[in-house]
């Protein structure tokens, strides 16, 4: 085991030779995935939907977890080599229950494509009173990746890809009022969960690499999808994200098609062989933030390696779940 804290992977760009409006079909033009299998959270709805119809055109096993089975079961309708189970990431009982059945099926996963989440949504308490946020995006896929992890060694060559968000810039781990008991505000939450998700990626991908299992976390770009449905449609306006009439108003923004092209990228990629434990979007590595507060790239916060030992061992601790190294 490597105990270096340090990212194995220099946080720059590769030049990868895709951009901003790459798609996820066009990611994996000429990739065959025959034989491949994927695990893609809430792969049913949004980017998640986009990613598995991706991945099955080029040939992959691909297994969605739903907590809406019967709307997956019709999103999905057609898609040939899926499968839907039902998990629900803020019930933990859930995702112990899915990982029992996957488990039990004796099946080596090649990419777990951590996708589902929520945002910005009014406060709510799961679990032992966590904030939803936090404990959807973050503690219900660090257990699940736990509890999958002899499905993930048992495949050479493994991926795990977190879909993070540059929202994360709106808030750093708050280590003294983490649950945000002190007084909820929705955004920083949410920035918070996808810190959460940057900093699980970089100290997973530093214990598994080893073993042969690589982590990344992807920002997937602006796109309207149904991630934003606890937001009022006057605060997307008051944003600049869509027109009065409920059209996409910001020329930056993505279609789901490229919004999903980055985290097919960080699964599937024979460019980032070798590499891992790093912050991707626009199907490439991502520069460190600018210190001038500019809205892109990766804080340094979210990929600080003592933090990510320190909220893996938080984490661990709250979800009663770990890995069998260290």
């Amino acid at each position: 085991m490597n105990q270096d804290n340090k990212p194995k992977t220099s946080q720059h760009k590769i030049g990868s030779g895709f951009n901003h409006r790459t798609t996820a079909e066009e990611v994996l033009n000429n990739t065959d995935l025959s034989g491949k299998l994927a695990i893609v959270t809430g792969g049913y709805s949004g980017l998640g939907l986009e990613t598995t119809r991706a991945l099955v055109r080029a040939g992959a096993k691909v297994v969605v977890t739903a907590r809406r089975p019967a709307i997956a079961k019709e999103a999905l309708a057609g898609l040939a080599g899926v499968e839907i189970d039902e998990m629900d990431l803020a019930d933990l009982t859930s995702v112990r229950a899915f990982a029992d059945r996957f488990l039990a099926s004796n099946q080596s996963i090649d990419m777990l494509i951590l996708n589902a989440g929520i945002m910005a949504c009014p406060e709510t308490r799961v679990g032992p009173g966590w904030e939803a946020q936090f404990a959807t995006n973050h503690l219900g896929h660090f257990t699940l990746t736990n509890l999958l992890w002899p499905a993930l060694v048992s495949q050479e060559g493994a991926r795990v890809v977190s879909v993070a968000s540059t929202g994360h810039h709106f808030s750093p781990i708050r280590w003294d009022d983490m649950q945000f008991e002190n007084g909820y505000e929705k955004f920083p939450a949410y920035g918070q969960s996808k810190t959460a998700t940057i900093l699980f990626s970089v100290e997973l991908d530093r214990r598994g690499a080893d073993q042969g299992v690589r982590a990344f976390s992807v920002h997937p770009g602006g796109i309207l999808t149904p991630l934003q449905r606890h937001m009022p449609k006057e605060e997307m306006i008051a944003l600049g994200w869509i027109d009065e009439s409920g059209q996409v108003a910001n020329p930056n923004f993505k279609t789901p098609e490229q919004g999903a092209a980055t985290q097919v990228w960080a699964a599937t990629s024979p460019q980032l062989e070798g590499k891992g434990g790093v912050y991707c979007e626009d199907c490439d590595i991502s520069e460190p933030a600018p210190a001038d507060g500019a809205f892109f790239g990766v804080k340094d916060y979210a990929i600080d390696p003592e933090q990510a030992r320190r909220l893996w061992e938080v984490s661990a601790q709250l979800t009663q779940t770990d890995l069998p190294i260290s």
